[in-house]
C-alpha cells in the first residue's frame, strides 16, 4: 500500500530552502501558493516530518523541484505504485466504467433536476433542455463602431426605432454547443446572466455520466462557490484533494483518482467562476490552472459570466452562448408547458401553441425581444401559464424581469457577489439605471461609448452623499468604471456589444427605465407638470409609444397626463378647411348610425376607412401611377381600420358589411406591370363599392350598377390585352370613374387629400389610437376624465 505521507530528505530540505531564497518567499507566502490557510504543513516539510502526500508534491511543484528526488525512501513506493497501476488501455476502460457505476447515482442527484423560476417542484433537466448554440467569435471583442452596430440592427430610420434582433449575433456564425465541445478539449463557456450556462453544464454532465458523451471519461461536476466554502472549512484549497474527497464518498480510492487523472480520463465541469468572491478568486484560478496544466490530458469546461472573465486560461478556447432563435424559443415553450402539466400533456401543448401565437403578434414584439434570454423566456411562460395570455400592462413583466436580474436570480442560487458599488443601495442602483436609461433614450442612443456611459454614471454619483464629498475627477472616473462593470457583470442589464461600446441588454429595459425616471420625477412635481408637458411633445414619435404606455401604467395619478395628451393631439391638425370638413363629415356619419354602437367607435371606423380609400383613389387615378408604387398602407389587413373602433367598442360589428380583401398583394410591378395595373384598377373599384355599402347600405343600387359597368370594361385576362386597352382607353375610363364618384361625393370617397394632409390625418389617427391604448392601460384614472376623453375623440 502506498504511503499517504512523505518526508523530505536532508539534501532535499537544503534544495528547498535554496529555492525559497531565490524566490524571496516566506513560509506564509508558500502556504498561500500551495492553497493552505496556515503554514503548519510548510513547517513540517522543512523539519523533515511527515506531510500529506499531495501537499508534499504541491510544495515541490511550487519550488520547481522534483518531488521524487526530495522525498525520503520513495523508490520502493514508486515500484509498488507502478506495479499496482501499470494498466493497459483495456484495464483503464474497465476502471472508468466501474468508477462511473459507483458515482452515477450521486452525479444524477446533482444534475438531473432544475429548480425553475417560482415553480414549487423541480423539473427534470432532460424534460426542459433545449440544445444551445455558441458564438466562436466573442461579440464584445470585435472592434466595431456604433454605425456598424446600427447597420446590423433592424433600424427604422423614419421612426428612429430599433426592432428586436440579436444585435450581437447578426453577423456571427453559430455552432451547436455540442459541436464546440467535440472540437475543443478545454472550453471556457461565457454568457450573459440567464443564458443557460449552468443548465448546459449539467446536461453535459448527465450525458457523460450515462455514456452518451465522451463515454471514455468520468464527469466531475463542481460548483465552484461550494468548492470555496468546503475548502475554507477544511483549510485546504487543493482541487485535487477536493475531488478525491468527493469521489471517496462513492468508494473510489485516491490512487484510483490519480490513475484517472494521469491517464486523462476525467471530464471536469467547473460551474460559475463568476460566483466566486473576489477574495477567494485567485486561489480558485490558481487551482484550475494547476489542474489543467498538470493533468493536461483531461477535458475541461468552465462556465463564467461574460463580463467577469478577466483571466485567460492557457490552452482554453472561449465561446459565448448565443441568444435563443425562434426555433429554440418554440422548443423551450413546448417543453415548458408539457413539463408543468404532467397529468395532461395535451393541455400543455395547446397552451404552448397559444403562447407562440400570441408572442408572434406585432403588439408583443417587446416581449419577444425578452424571450431570446432563456431566464426571461421562463418568466414569460410563468406569467402566461395562469391566464393563457400576456399581461395587458407590459410594465409588470419588465419590472419582474429587472427584479430577477438585479436581486432574485443570485439570491435564489445563494450567490453573494462582491459589490464594487456596495455603497449604493438597491434604490440608488435603480435610480441610476433610470437616469441612464432616460438620458440615452432621449438622445436616441441605443448604443453608447463606454466613456460616455461612465460620464453619465459619474454625473449621478456626484449627486450622492455616499461619496463623502469626493470630487477628484480621477477617483470619480474609477468609481464610475467600477460601477459600470459591476452592473454588467452582476446583473447583465447593461452589456458590452463591441469593444468599449455598450447598450441595455434589452430595448424594453431601456424603455422601462426611461418611463420610470419620467414618472418618478413627475410625481415629485407639485402642479406645473413640466415633465409631462415635455413628454407629450413626443406624442407622434413612434419610438416614444412604449414610454407613454409605461408612464400611464406607473403614474400614481394619470389624469394630468391624459388631459395633456388629448390637448396635444387636438393641436396636431392645422386650421385647414378640408380637414375640418372631413372631421365634420365623420361626426355626421356617426350621428346617422343608430344607437347600436358608441359614436366614438363609429367615428374611428369611418375615419380610417375613408382615409384608406383616399389612399387608393389618389394613387389609382393618378395619370403617372403606373410608374409609382402603391402606398404600403394598402396592403394592411382590414384590422387596421378596425383597431381603434374595436378598442372603443368591443361589440362593434359594422365592419361585417364591408368585405375589403387587403391581404391580397398585386403582382410585382417590375415583373408584370400590366397585371399589376389591372389588379389595382379592379381593386380600387371594389374598395369604392364596399365602402359605399358600409356608409350607406340602403341607397346605392344605381351607383352599384354604374360602378359594376365600369369594372366590366376592364379586360379579364392577359398582360398584352390590358396594356393595349390602357393605351387606348385609360383617359376616358378614368374620367368616367372620377365623374361618377364626384357625383356621389357626399359618400366620402372623393376627398383628394394632398400628401401632407393625408400624413397629418394618419398622424392624428394614430395619436388617438395611442391615447385610447393608454386609457386602457391606466388604472389610476378618474371616471370623469376617462369618459370625457372617450366622448371627444376625433372631434375638434
Amino acid at each position: 500500500m502506498v504511503s499517504r505521507s512523505l518526508h523530505a530528505n536532508a539534501k532535499g530540505i537544503i534544495r528547498a530552502k535554496e529555492s525559497m531564497a531565490r524566490k524571496h518567499w516566506t513560509q506564509e507566502f508558500l502556504a498561500g501558493e500551495v492553497g493552505l490557510k496556515t503554514r503548519q504543513s510548510i513547517g513540517r516539510f522543512f523539519a523533515g516530518r511527515a506531510v500529506d502526500r499531495r501537499v508534499f508534491i504541491e510544495i515541490c511543484f511550487q519550488l520547481d523541484l522534483d518531488w521524487q528526488q526530495i522525498a525520503q525512501n520513495t523508490e520502493p513506493e514508486l515500484l509498488q505504485t507502478m506495479s499496482d497501476y501499470k494498466q493497459t488501455t483495456v484495464n483503464i476502460d474497465i476502471l472508468v466504467e466501474r468508477v462511473r457505476s459507483q458515482c452515477q447515482e450521486k452525479i444524477d442527484s446533482q444534475c438531473s433536476t432544475l429548480q425553475m423560476l417560482d415553480l414549487p417542484q423541480p423539473i427534470k433537466l432532460t424534460d426542459i433542455y433545449v440544445d444551445l448554440y455558441v458564438l466562436e467569435d466573442i461579440p464584445n471583442r470585435r472592434w466595431l463602431e456604433i454605425p456598424d452596430l446600427l447597420q446590423d440592427l433592424n433600424f427604422d430610420q423614419d421612426t428612429n426605432t430599433v426592432y428586436p434582433l440579436n444585435a450581437d449575433e447578426i453577423v456571427q456564425t453559430r455552432v451547436l454547443a455540442s459541436e464546440a465541445l467535440a472540437k475543443y478539449s478545454k472550453l471556457m463557456v461565457l454568457g450573459k446572466p440567464g443564458t443557460g450556462k449552468s443548465t448546459f453544464l449539467k446536461f453535459v454532465t448527465l450525458q457523460c455520466n450515462h455514456g452518451r458523451l465522451q463515454s471514455d471519461r468520468l464527469p466531475i461536476y463542481i460548483e465552484l462557490k461550494f468548492f470555496v466554502e468546503d475548502a475554507t472549512d477544511l483549510n485546504n484549497f487543493s482541487l485535487e484533494h477536493y475531488i478525491c474527497q468527493e469521489l471517496a464518498l462513492c468508494g473510489v480510492s485516491a490512487d484510483e483518482v490519480k490513475v484517472l487523472l494521469t491517464q486523462g480520463r476525467l471530464l471536469f465541469l467547473l460551474d460559475g467562476l463568476d460566483e466566486v468572491q473576489e477574495s477567494e478568486l485567485h486561489h480558485v484560478i490558481k487551482e484550475i490552472r494547476r489542474l489543467s496544466q498538470r493533468y493536461y490530458k483531461n477535458s475541461f469546461i468552465i462556465t463564467c459570466r461574460l463580463a467577469a472573465n478577466l483571466y485567460r486560461f492557457q490552452g482554453f478556447t472561449e465561446v459565448e452562448i448565443a441568444n435563443f432563435t425562434n426555433y429554440q424559443i418554440a422548443a423551450f415553450v413546448n417543453k415548458y408547458f408539457v413539463a408543468v402539466s404532467p397529468k395532461n400533456q395535451e393541455e400543455g401543448l395547446v397552451k404552448a401553441s397559444q403562447f407562440i401565437e400570441q408572442l408572434e403578434k406585432p403588439d408583443n414584439f417587446k416581449i419577444r425581444e425578452l424571450a431570446v434570454t432563456p431566464l426571461l423566456l421562463n418568466l414569460a411562460c410563468l406569467v402566461f401559464q395562469s391566464k393563457a395570455s400576456f399581461p395587458i400592462k407590459n410594465g409588470k413583466l419588465y419590472q419582474e424581469g429587472i427584479d430577477i436580474l438585479l436581486v432574485k436570480w443570485d439570491r435564489s442560487k445563494g450567490v453573494r457577489r462582491d459589490q464594487a458599488y456596495q455603497k449604493l443601495s438597491l434604490a440608488d442602483k435603480i435610480k441610476l439605471l433610470n437616469q441612464l436609461g432616460a438620458t440615452t433614450f432621449e438622445q436616441e442612443e441605443y448604443f453608447f461609448e463606454q466613456s460616455q456611459a461612465e460620464q453619465y454614471i459619474a454625473d449621478y454619483l456626484r449627486q450622492l452623499s455616499v461619496l463623502n464629498g469626493k470630487t477628484d475627477p480621477v477617483a470619480l472616473q474609477l468609481d464610475s468604471q467600477a460601477v459600470l462593470k459591476s452592473i454588467e457583470q452582476q446583473h447583465g442589464v447593461l452589456i458590452e456589444r463591441s469593444r468599449r461600446i455598450y447598450s441595455f441588454s434589452h430595448i424594453s429595459f431601456q424603455s422601462y427605465f426611461t418611463a420610470q425616471h419620467l414618472t418618478t420625477t413627475a410625481d415629485l412635481e407639485t402642479d406645473n407638470h413640466q415633465v409631462l408637458k415635455k413628454l407629450v411633445t413626443h406624442i407622434t414619435g413612434k419610438r416614444w409609444r412604449d414610454i407613454f404606455l409605461l408612464a400611464t401604467e406607473m403614474l400614481r395619478r394619470a389624469d394630468d397626463l391624459m388631459r395633456l395628451m388629448k390637448q396635444q393631439i387636438d393641436r396636431l391638425l392645422p386650421p385647414d378647411e378640408k380637414l375640418l370638413q372631413f372631421l365634420q363629415w365623420i361626426d355626421n356619419k356617426s350621428e346617422s348610425i343608430s344607437g347600436q354602437y358608441k359614436p366614438t367607435a363609429v367615428r374611428a371606423f369611418f375615419f380610417s376607412l375613408a382615409l384608406t380609400l383616399d389612399d387608393y383613389l389618389t394613387n389609382a387615378l393618378n395619370p403617372d401611377w403606373v410608374n409609382n408604387s402603391f402606398p404600403h398602407r394598402l396592403y394592411l389587413p382590414l384590422s387596421h381600420c378596425l383597431s381603434l373602433a374595436l378598442s372603443l367598442d368591443p361589440d362593434f360589428t359594422l365592419h361585417q358589411d364591408c368585405a375589403f380583401n387587403f391581404n391580397a398583394r398585386p403582382p410585382e410591378d417590375s415583373l408584370a406591370p400590366a397585371l399589376s395595373r389591372g389588379y389595382i384598377l379592379n381593386h380600387t373599384v371594389d374598395c369604392v363599392l364596399h365602402f359605399d355599402l358600409a356608409v350607406a347600405p340602403t341607397s346605392l343600387r344605381e351607383l352599384q350598377g354604374l360602378l359594376g359597368a365600369l369594372q366590366a370594361q376592364l379586360p379579364e385576362n392577359g398582360a398584352e390585352p390590358l396594356n393595349l386597352w390602357w393605351e387606348r382607353n385609360h383617359q376616358g375610363w378614368t374620367e368616367q370613374f372620377i365623374s361618377l364618384i364626384s357625383e356621389h361625393q357626399n359618400l366620402g370617397h372623393s376627398w383628394q387629400f394632398s400628401q401632407e394632409q393625408r400624413r397629418l390625418l394618419w398622424q392624428y389617427y394614430e395619436a388617438n389610437q395611442l391615447l385610447v391604448d393608454c386609457l386602457h392601460t391606466s388604472s389610476e384614472l378618474t371616471p370623469e376624465v376617462r369618459s370625457h376623453i372617450e366622448e371627444t375623440l376625433l372631434v375638434l
